[in-house]
Order: C-alpha cells, then sequence, then structure tokens
C-alpha cells in the first residue's frame, strides 16, 4: 500500500526538505501533494485522498490552525491525521491545536528523521485502529 501525503507550508524550500525526507524513507509513497496555504489545501483534501497532512501554523492566507479547525469540522477530513511542523513553541497554542486532534507536533528547525519518525508513528497508530 502506498501513502499519499500533503505538505502545506508557505516556504518553498521547508516543502522541498519534507518531500526529500519523505522519498528517503522506507514509506511505501504514493503522491507528495503541495499547498503554501491552508487554502489550497483545504481544495486538495476535498479532491485526492490523503493518508497524512503535515502541516505548518503561520502561513498567509489562511494559517495552520484554521486548516486544522476546518478540517476537525468536517466529519471526513477529520479523520485524516494531521502532524504540525512549525517554529511555534507556545504550549496553550500547541494544547488547543492538539484539542483539535493533531496526532503529533514537530518544531523547526526539524531533522530528516524526525519528520520520518512522526510520520512512521502516526502510520502506525491508524494502522492499529482500523485493526481494532
Amino acid at each position: 500500500m502506498s501513502y499519499s501525503i500533503l505538505v502545506v507550508d508557505d516556504s518553498p524550500v521547508i516543502r522541498k526538505m519534507m518531500k526529500r525526507s519523505l522519498s528517503l524513507s522506507k514509506l511505501e509513497l504514493g503522491t507528495v501533494y503541495e499547498a503554501c496555504n491552508g487554502q489550497e489545501a483545504l481544495v486538495v483534501l476535498r479532491r485526492e485522498w490523503i493518508d497524512v497532512v503535515l502541516a505548518d501554523i503561520h502561513m498567509p492566507v489562511m494559517g495552520g490552525t484554521e486548516l486544522i479547525e476546518a478540517m476537525s469540522k468536517d466529519p471526513e477530513l477529520s479523520k485524516i491525521p494531521v502532524v504540525v511542523v512549525s517554529a511555534e513553541r507556545n504550549a496553550q497554542a500547541i494544547a488547543h491545536l492538539k484539542t483539535l486532534g493533531i496526532c503529533a507536533h514537530l518544531t523547526k528547525p526539524f531533522t530528516p528523521e524526525q519528520v520520518l519518525h512522526a510520520v512512521d508513528d502516526v502510520l502506525e497508530q491508524v494502522a492499529q485502529r482500523s485493526v481494532a
């Protein structure tokens, strides 16, 4: 089974780094989609099958928090696991995101290994839920 991942970040460099990290993993990757803000991400999420979202918080047009809030209100999108990859270190903001259902939070700067570990963990959690 191959996994489709959506990388949401306003920085093309960060998106490229995350895609590169994912390509080096042992994951069976399908398509790795990109969006530069939450609004573009919602378009992709409603059009494509996505297994995991990697999202920044601070972006123009629609930030990650607004994206995650929109996803949490949609019965189908709320099932998609979200890993936040952000420079955000405010404990209250992270706690709010956790109440919305994020699966993990990585702080920038990140290593490729941290991204891969987070995605592996999330996919393992999803697989365990579907077996149970």
